[in-house]
């Protein structure tokens, strides 16, 4: 049976993962709005909400609205600054709960993950989820949303739908129907510029996209014509398990102020970099690529990202490549139109576990 029928995708995502880690300490501020980001009573800021409670959202507050919009849209919530390290710690005990039920469990962010389950039929795969959520709930205090579906794409979305903490089972047979009738914006990978792309051929539902033929769409999407109509008639294209590492990490500063010196960059580059190798060096990862970004002061992005060869660790070759990369966005920029900077982020992607230390020749000079 295991041989011959494909795997379920149980893709589980934590409701309102830093708030919610934050209420474990805090049970007193259940059931009242709650914010996690810089607040905005230490002064004027240029942070971003990184999450809400579900209780502040009917304020119109989501996750990456600058504070100060979120503070005057909700007035009366508590605001909590954030406390990365502890996330990351919680977010190692979500992944030991997860590999419980599945030797291949997928991170693809702090709060995402897909567990792969073999071997077992559908309600066998709701069953795995419910005590997925409940071993979540009673051991670290964490809610859940579990999407299901034999494609890691399709139970993405159906965990969309199951929020806030329930469980949406798509069969195959059911898939199509299930997907018509949302907007093409819930299928992952669609941003705003297709989502306008799409609305300028007429196709507002993932079903108005079903009726289209591959062909018809190439010219505005490419490639991604086929991949997009194949998911919208619920038969997407086979994909790789992958790794049961995740697949990057990356951390950001947003300035007071937009800034227009190298060397205030650097410093920060510099930073973030050393923050990140930490934080990588505490769960044992290796990376292979560093990436820079930018957002610009009129909110445009620009990037540039690395390939080291091997994988290295620790924080003198992710500095390295994150300054120098840093500056090549800089002097790019520089020489045209010369817009300072609002936030900055490094990136880290393509890691394997580490083993034991690396050596490197640097360390013996």
């Amino acid at each position: 049976m295991e041989g011959s029928t494909p795997p379920w995708v149980l893709y589980v995502d934590l409701d309102a993962y830093y708030v919610s880690c934050e209420l474990r300490d805090r049970p007193e501020l259940r059931g009242r709005p709650v914010i996690v980001g810089p607040p905005p009573t230490e002064g004027p800021t240029r942070g971003v909400v990184l999450s809400a409670s579900y209780e502040a959202r009917p304020s119109g507050v989501r996750s990456a609205m600058p504070v100060a919009v979120a503070a005057r849209l909700c007035p009366e919530a508590v605001w909590i600054p954030p406390d990365f390290a502890k996330y990351e710690r919680v977010a190692r005990d979500v992944r030991a709960v997860l590999r419980r039920h599945s030797p291949t469990v997928i991170p693809f962010s702090i709060d995402e993950a897909a567990v792969i389950v073999r071997g077992v039929d559908a309600e066998e795969a709701r069953r795995v989820a419910a005590s997925i959520q409940q071993e979540l709930i009673e051991e670290l205090a964490l809610p859940a949303s579990v999407g299901i579906a034999r494609s890691r794409a399709i139970a993405k979305i159906a965990t969309d739908r199951a929020k806030p903490a329930g469980i949406r089972l798509v069969l195959p047979w059911e898939a199509a129907a299930f997907l018509a009738p949302l907007p093409v914006r819930a299928i992952p990978g669609v941003g705003p510029k297709t989502e306008e792309l799409l609305r300028g051929l007429g196709i507002l539902t993932v079903g108005d996209l079903a009726g289209r033929k591959p062909s018809e769409l190439m010219r505005a999407l490419g490639s991604f014509a086929g991949e997009l109509v194949s998911l919208a008639r619920g038969e997407p294209r086979e994909e790789p398990e992958g790794s049961d590492e995740p697949r990057s990490r990356s951390t950001d500063h947003t300035f007071a102020r937009d800034v227009d010196r190298w060397e205030e960059i650097e410093e920060t580059v510099r930073t973030l970099a050393g923050e990140l190798a930490s934080s990588l060096d505490r769960e044992n990862l290796r990376y292979g690529t560093v990436g820079v970004a930018y957002r610009w002061a009129d909110f445009s992005r620009s990037q540039r990202s690395r390939s080291l060869g091997a994988a290295r660790e620790g924080s003198l070759p992710l500095t390295d490549a994150a300054v120098h990369l840093a500056r090549e966005l800089w002097d790019s920029e520089r020489s045209s139109r010369r817009r300072p900077v609002r936030t900055v982020s490094v990136r880290t992607e393509r890691f394997v576990p580490r083993t034991q230390r690396q050596v490197f020749l640097d360390d013996f000079w």
